[in-house]
C-alpha cells in the first residue's frame, strides 16, 4: 500500500503543499493530544489533594 499517491495533473508543488498540510493536522493532533494529557495529569494531582 503506497502512502504518497501522486495525483497525475498535481504539480510538484502542490504535491508538497498537500504533504505539508497533512503534517500541519498530525502536529495539530499531537499538540492537543499533549494538552488533553497535561490538563488530565493536573486534574489528578489536584483531586489527590487532601
Amino acid at each position: 500500500m503506497s502512502a504518497s499517491v501522486e495525483r497525475p495533473s498535481e504539480t510538484p508543488a502542490e504535491a508538497a503543499a498537500r504533504r505539508r498540510r497533512g503534517r500541519n493536522w498530525a502536529l495539530l493532533a499531537v499538540l492537543i493530544g499533549l494538552s488533553v494529557l497535561f490538563y488530565a495529569m493536573t486534574l489528578v494531582k489536584l483531586g489527590h489533594r487532601s
